[in-house]
């Protein structure tokens, strides 16, 4: 597919699965919303007046989601009720809901993982009873980016009975009185929890929304490609309805980065981008600050959402800015070469105590390359680095040895696929994070000195004997020198005993050498078949 191709298939992909930038006009969209729901819904979802003269759509208005919890509850409309939405109705529809029956920042935040979908973890604390009756099948993000009525968290519990019959039958599920605790004990609990009034969503409706417009300093990582910076510009569109992107930058091997597509931004903070980066298709889902300072989140390949990494983007208010330095660990002794990322990075670097510039290599208003070494004699600890003025705190490690290892994900999942099936390999991208011992000389502490993500050897290895036993490690896929796991075919494999397919229980392991010192850590791996119950977002 050459270039204009690959744009013009951006620019109507990015049409139908982005929203508007920002809340501009309220009153207008408004009226479209209501409109587009009075045509298509209320067939369904009566209509009737509030005491304070608002509209009110039975069920409707009485839920409160994100973007995609939207556009999944208008999907399930479209393909299981056969209601039909022209596209720009539809993205009008889900803008207008997100707008006006979103989340506030504080709601969304803890559960901001499922959106970016950095889905490989464990959720921990959760409730109980919401663990059992709801977490066993959902995360537990998924019911908590939702806000309902007590009555709306009933009426939830009746159409999984209703959808899903067999719910009762469930592991869990057929020893109790599941429908009656669900029904009068765990949907109450549901509405305290997560009712459909709270004042952090009035307070952030009465709030002034982030403008996100300009230009924007950004830092990421991509796996395969590594960690990158440069600078993203977001103009409004003609129409006005989002943002045209720019992005130019360098990979921290010194190869270029560059691409452009289009953004919109709903809910006031909610950004939602699509690009061409480097001729591959990637997405953006980041938050704003109130302030419209920062964008935090997550770019992932389009095709396979797991596998992406963190992004971060820094308005330039033409000040000197410290933001980070790759790699930003330094062991005591020893000399490095590492790249210095900022703004207008005006005035004399500074590094920390016994910390010295050896050679500024290249340096420009964003970044500077430099050779840096540490005394051998120094004390281990981070360090603040700065230009001139501006300072980045704590953002070099020195240290004396490398003590641990920890791969992230610690737990992951992998699924086979292809083999001629529709559903492709979902991939897992691991990355491994050096940590010294800290002040009390322990390792294993919460004292520890984290180093940050260390360039690694990887390979994988049986979970178990019986993982070993069945040669789990030989037939559920590969590593690459990425740290990219790969599973294998989907389908019965006949090299296999009975004729198995390629799943498996493995420890992907990584391995680093520092100086004479060889350190190794390890993350849990499942390789399960495929997942034929997928969310349908387009």
């Amino acid at each position: 597919m050459n270039h204009k191709k690959a744009r013009l298939r951006l620019f109507f992909r990015s049409a139908l699965l982005l929203m508007i930038a920002g809340l501009g006009s309220l009153s207008a969209q408004a009226r479209g919303g209501e409109e587009i729901l009075r045509e298509h819904c209320t067939l369904c979802h009566a209509e009737t007046t509030t005491e304070s003269g608002a509209a009110h759509f039975s069920r409707i208005s009485d839920q409160r989601k994100t973007p995609e919890g939207w556009h999944m509850s208008i999907n399930r409309m479209l393909h299981l009720r056969g209601v039909w939405l022209p596209p720009q109705e539809k993205q009008a529809l889900v803008e207008y809901l997100a707008n006006t029956q979103g989340l506030a920042p504080s709601e969304a935040a803890p559960f901001r993982y499922l959106l970016e979908q950095d889905t490989n973890r464990v959720e921990t604390e959760v409730d109980p009873n919401l663990e059992q009756m709801c977490a066993r099948c959902h995360s537990a993000a998924r019911f908590g980016l939702q806000r309902r009525t007590e009555q709306e968290w009933q009426y939830l519990v009746n159409f999984h009975m209703g959808q899903f019959p067999t719910t009762e039958l469930h592991a869990m599920a057929r020893d109790r009185e599941w429908y009656r605790l669900a029904h009068d004990e765990v949907a109450p609990e549901l509405a305290e929890r997560y009712g459909l009034k709270s004042e952090a969503w009035e307070e952030w409706l009465s709030q002034d929304k982030p403008l996100l417009k300009g230009s924007w300093r950004v830092i990421g990582f991509v796996p395969g490609k590594g960690e990158y910076d440069g600078r993203m510009t977001a103009v409004p569109d003609e129409d006005g309805n989002g943002f045209m992107l720019q992005m130019k930058g360098h990979y921290a091997d010194g190869s270029p980065l560059e691409g452009e597509g289009h953004a919109r931004v709903y809910t006031g903070y909610e950004w939602r981008g699509t690009l061409m980066l480097d001729d591959v298709e990637m997405r953006q889902v980041l938050a704003a600050d109130p302030e419209g300072e920062t964008l935090r989140g997550r770019m992932f390949l389009a095709d396979s959402r797991r596998l992406g990494g963190a992004m971060n983007a820094y308005k330039d208010h033409e000040r000197t800015e410290v933001l980070a330095i790759q790699p930003g660990y330094l062991r005591l002794g020893e000399s490095r070469e590492v790249t210095l990322i900022g703004q207008h990075l005006n005035g004399e670097v500074s590094l920390g105590e016994g910390v010295r510039v050896e050679e500024v290599i290249e340096r420009s208003d964003d970044r500077i390359r430099m050779r840096i070494s540490a005394a051998a004699k120094g004390s281990p600890g981070v360090r603040d680095v700065t230009v001139g003025e501006a300072t980045g705190d704590n953002i070099l490690a020195v240290y004396d040895r490398l003590a641990r290892l920890e791969v992230e994900p610690a737990h992951a999942l992998a699924r086979v696929g292809g083999n001629g099936g529709q559903l492709d390999k979902m991939r897992v991208a691991f990355r491994a994070v050096g940590y010294a011992a800290g002040a009390d000389g322990e390792v294993g502490t919460d004292d520890d000195l984290r180093l940050g993500y260390m360039p690694a050897d990887w390979s994988i290895i049986p979970a178990d004997e019986t993982a070993a036993h069945e040669q789990d490690a030989d037939y559920a896929g590969t590593i690459d020198a990425h740290g990219i796991f790969t599973p294998g075919d989907a389908g019965p494999n006949p090299e296999r005993p009975k004729s198995a397919n390629n799943v498996g229980r493995l420890k992907a392991v990584a391995t680093v050498d520092d100086g004479t010192d060889q350190v190794s850590g390890e993350s849990r791996l499942l390789v399960a078949v495929q997942d034929y119950v997928q969310r349908v977002l387009d």
